[in-house]
């Protein structure tokens, strides 16, 4: 049987970024990803994650920073590694993507071009993607959805301030469901994950609503240390 020349495996990075925009349609808040379109072969003229290769000086999370920058311009307060994907026929050569999520806020969003190399899609209403990236996008999500559920990492949408109810938009864009406003109101009042501040909003029609921000003493998710995820979120091997 014939062996990989191991030396041969070249290692890349890939990032899933996901912010929070109106719906075209419907104006509501929806969950959109900026793709880049490749400009060499394989897959030339398809569009793809951003990513590239591991610098030889840089470690994976540096390496994936860097990338963002340089094909994106973004500078994500909230970068995570999701998973590596490696399977053999992922690419015409032996590649190792280790994959990484930012959640990005409206500012952080913005830098963001939106061009013929860089543009905004709908993140279940994408093109067919290069590579593996379909089966990545589709990990992405449901790996949010699942962990929107138990973690505060739906605060990572916003801005250093928001309201309750821009905070409930982020949960329905991601949970693909309308949450009862008052029921979100009682959950939020009796956990610790965002607190009140004295502000509110001005300069619009409505009647002001008290703004929130996220308590500084919590992360938006734990992190560490380092284990295998959990059986609830350990992705299936085969599609």
């Amino acid at each position: 049987m014939t062996q990989t020349d191991p030396t041969s495996i070249r290692v890349a990075v890939s990032t899933v970024i996901v912010a929070l925009r109106p719906h075209p349609d419907t104006g509501a808040p929806a969950l959109w990803m900026p793709l880049v379109r490749r400009v060499t072969a394989p897959f030339e003229g398809s569009w793809a994650l951003p990513g590239g290769w591991v610098g030889p000086d840089e470690g994976l999370e540096d390496s994936a920073a860097a990338r963002l920058r340089e094909t994106t311009n973004v500078q994500p307060r909230y970068l995570e590694q999701l998973y590596a994907f490696g399977d053999v026929d992922r690419s015409p050569s032996r590649v190792v993507s280790i994959v990484y999520w930012a959640l990005v806020h409206p500012d952080e969003a913005d830098s963001v071009p939106d061009d013929w190399n860089v543009r905004w899609f709908l993140a279940d209403e994408h093109p067919q993607l290069a590579f593996d990236h379909d089966r990545i996008v589709e990990y992405a999500l449901w790996r949010l959805r699942n962990k929107v559920s138990y973690s505060r990492i739906a605060q990572a949408f916003l801005g250093d301030r928001f309201t309750l109810a821009e905070l409930r938009g982020v949960y329905e864009a991601v949970l693909g469901r309308t949450l009862d406003p008052a029921n979100f109101r009682r959950q939020v009042a009796q956990g610790d994950a965002v607190l009140a501040t004295d502000e509110t909003t001005s300069g619009d029609r409505h009647r002001p609503a008290r703004l929130y921000r996220s308590n500084p003493d919590l992360a938006y998710a734990d992190n560490g240390p380092l284990t295998p995820p959990t059986r609830q979120e350990r992705p299936c091997p085969s599609r």
